[in-house]
């Protein structure tokens, strides 16, 4: 009797196991990597959930430096104790290793990536969020361009007027975008700063600087602000995982300017570390529901929410976020939901 009970609670156990992953419908038993595929690819030829992946990649202890995987390399679905593995099979030179979801800390530039990141590079280096309103209107500000000029570019100088910090030459030179507040309560939430340039001070006098520009993504105005670089690893690699808490936000701005937002735009969000985010945290979008007239009744009601997109994080501030589309089944706009997926 005991052992029928243990078997049975053995069964349920298992069962409870495979249930966190969903094998997708059709998945493939094999498959070869091929150049251009990208890891969340190749997990959503198996998985109906590609942020799952971790759960099928598992780390092969008895290899203490696994290598990443390379087009040509034969993946296979195996069962480990009931549950699906994948396995990589490199020939008889390298043999077949279980993958590991571990984060290199010297990826090799032809191995395989977790998300293309050639789409969001230069979003990665430039935009950013500034917290708190005063720390905008406290920072040293363009006061002048050469030979009162009100507009600079490459090459010029350009005065700057403000508390410059002697352990830095190189500012980056930002204008003041939108200023984000919470839909529900109002409050600032943070400032988008516009990336214009950069310059390097050449010479200083009392609390005004002499900066030469040495990058610029349009013309640099009297009263842009200057930053310090940001105090923030880059990563170059993100593995996708869903938030460990839970999250119901808010897409509230396309730093691009787009009106219609599809795969791989960057996107605002209203939630950020404070929430529990972390870079690589995949979310659900929800095309928000329309506001319809029932012609029997004759009120107005609003049509439930429809699951429309997943986005991955890549870029978390305190209370904000940027985030890349990586799927869409239809447009999307401003103040679409984000839901943990």
């Amino acid at each position: 009797m005991r052992k029928s009970l243990l078997a049975l609670l053995l069964l349920a156990c298992a069962g409870l196991c495979q249930a966190q992953v969903q094998l997708r419908e059709g998945h493939p038993e094999n498959y070869t990597v091929v150049k251009g595929d990208t890891l969340w690819d190749i997990s959503g030829k198996f998985l109906s959930e590609p942020w799952k992946w971790k759960e099928i990649w598992k780390q092969n202890p008895q290899i203490a430096n696994p290598d990443l995987i390379y087009p040509g390399d034969r993946l296979s679905l195996i069962y480990v104790d009931g549950q699906p593995r994948l396995v990589v099979n490199r020939g008889e030179s390298r043999g077949t290793i279980k993958l590991s979801p571990r984060v290199r800390t010297t990826p090799m530039a032809e191995a395989i990536p977790s998300i293309p990141l050639g789409t969001i590079n230069s979003y990665l280096l430039s935009n950013r969020i500034v917290d708190d309103p005063a720390t905008f209107k406290n920072a040293p500000y363009i006061v002048a361009g050469n030979a009162e000029s009100v507009l600079s570019g490459v090459g010029d100088r350009v005065y700057a007027r403000g508390a410059f910090d002697s352990t830095h030459l190189v500012y980056g030179i930002f204008r003041q975008g939108k200023t984000y507040t919470d839909p529900v309560t109002g409050n600032v939430l943070g400032i988008n700063a516009d990336d214009i340039g950069s310059g390097e001070v050449v010479a200083h006098e009392g609390d005004v600087a002499t900066l030469i520009l040495q990058r610029s993504t349009q013309e640099v105005r009297l009263a842009d602000r200057l930053f310090t670089s940001e105090e923030r690893p880059i990563n170059s690699t993100f593995f996708p995982s869903a938030p460990d808490t839970k999250i119901d936000g808010l897409i509230i701005d396309v730093p691009r300017g787009v009106t219609q937002i599809g795969v791989f735009d960057v996107v605002t969000l209203d939630k950020g570390r404070r929430d529990g985010l972390v870079e690589g945290n995949v979310l659900a979008i929800y095309k928000t529901g329309e506001q319809v007239r029932d012609d029997v009744s004759g009120e107005r009601i609003k049509i439930p929410d429809e699951r429309s997109g997943l986005l991955m994080v890549f870029r978390t501030y305190e209370k904000l976020s940027y985030g890349l589309v990586l799927h869409a089944t239809r447009s999307l706009t401003v103040l679409d939901k984000v839901r943990n997926p």
